[in-house]
């Protein structure tokens, strides 16, 4: 099977778990950049990416990178691409998004439709037709501008990996799915460890550390661009990856993952959005003050996205409410703490120094991965 580049965007900040989940799925790494992972596979790697990866936004097939500092040199460099090769004749293509950071060509809507007929007039000259009907699969292009080098990607995924199928509807300001599971990731966490979320809202991260606990892939209930690139991608492919999925399946575990909030309606959502993820029987929702947090259990983990005030009214609640959490915090004297929010003074008012924080972007929203570390529970003796 041929070798191709396939390109990852994720969060800033996170493209080291991206890295780290690429490589468990046995593909090679061949560049980390700041928001994008790109790696080797064979065509099979559109859909296994796809439906393991829990981190990334979305999987690109890299179809070109060269540098451009004029329209007219990204208008014949875009040209010189292959299209030929991965858009058939009744393809509908066309360039969804364009970005550029540093660079002298940054008009994303000039670059958009340059690229287009750059594109017709190369697939023109292969398939010796004026017109095209785009009445077939769709083959959204993505390109993206860093310091005048163009990199240029079709997109296999369609809506963003971070739609898993299990939330249509959300509470207030909620986490992505896949902003979730990057952060479960970069805890020591595990499926035989205790971990509550005292601010779940519509139940994101207990419901991806379930899936994660029960070895659920995230994308196994939904659809993909490429499902339709019969052209490129093989059915086998995608049935192939589905069996890998359900093969890997184990719903039948004893967990401790718990998630309160003070709203009674988010609660529901929660609940359904855990059953609809097949993960409601291993999660126990609860309604309940940040003030009564507590358990019985040792070397617990709390991973959370608690309100970083948004609005005023509730950016003057937020000094108490960070207080309450930590007293609460101290009394559970053997647990870690991590918890992400863009609330300058966090640390001031949960009454502690982060062990270690770091810089994640969420949207364009920059936000603070506070990691608050306990003791390591004691070896068990064999």
């Amino acid at each position: 099977m041929e070798k191709l580049e396939w390109i990852a965007p994720c969060h800033f900040g996170l493209e080291s778990v991206l890295k780290r989940e690429i490589q468990d799925l046995g593909y090679e790494i061949t560049q980390v950049e700041d928001g994008r992972v790109t790696f080797r596979g064979g065509m099979d790697a559109a859909c296994r990416a796809n439906i393991f990866l829990r981190t990334a936004e979305r999987i690109l097939l890299k179809a070109g990178c060269f540098t451009a500092v004029t329209f007219e040199e990204l208008f014949q460099k875009t040209k010189e691409i292959p299209w030929e090769r991965y858009i058939p004749e009744n393809g509908k293509f066309w360039v969804a998004k364009a970005a550029s950071v540093k660079s002298r060509l940054f008009s994303p809507s000039d670059i958009q439709s340059i690229m287009k007929k750059a594109m017709v007039e190369r697939m023109k000259s292969c398939y010796h037709i004026q017109w095209f009907p785009e009445d077939g699969a769709a083959y959204p292009v993505r390109v993206f501008l860093m310091k005048d080098v163009v990199t240029v990607g079709i997109d296999t995924t369609g809506v963003s990996l971070h739609k898993r199928g299990y939330r249509p509807a959300a509470g207030k300001a909620p986490i992505a799915e896949n902003l979730a599971a990057a952060l479960i990731m970069l805890t020591p966490w595990k499926k035989d460890r205790i971990l509550v979320d005292p601010f779940c809202g519509s139940g994101t991260i207990p419901i991806e550390a379930a899936m994660m606990a029960a070895n659920i892939a995230p994308g196994m209930n939904r659809d993909f661009t490429a499902e339709q690139w019969t052209n490129l991608v093989e059915r086998k492919y995608w049935y192939d990856a589905i069996d890998e999925a359900h093969d890997q399946i184990n719903t039948d575990i004893d967990t401790d993952i718990q998630g309160y909030d003070i709203d009674g309606d988010v609660l529901k959502t929660a609940r359904k959005n855990a059953a609809d993820a097949g993960v409601d029987h291993l999660i126990h929702f609860q309604r309940r003050e940040v003030s009564q947090l507590s358990h019985p259990g040792k070397y617990g983990f709390i991973i959370t996205n608690p309100p970083y005030g948004e609005r005023l009214e509730e950016k003057e609640a937020l000094p108490e409410l960070y207080r309450e959490f930590g007293e609460s915090f101290r009394k559970l004297d053997t647990w870690s703490a991590y918890m992400i929010t863009s609330y300058e003074d966090a640390e001031r008012y949960f009454g502690r120094k982060a062990d270690r924080n770091r810089k994640i972007y969420n949207g364009m929203l920059r936000t603070y991965f506070y990691q608050f570390t306990g003791p390591r529970p004691p070896k068990q003796k064999r």
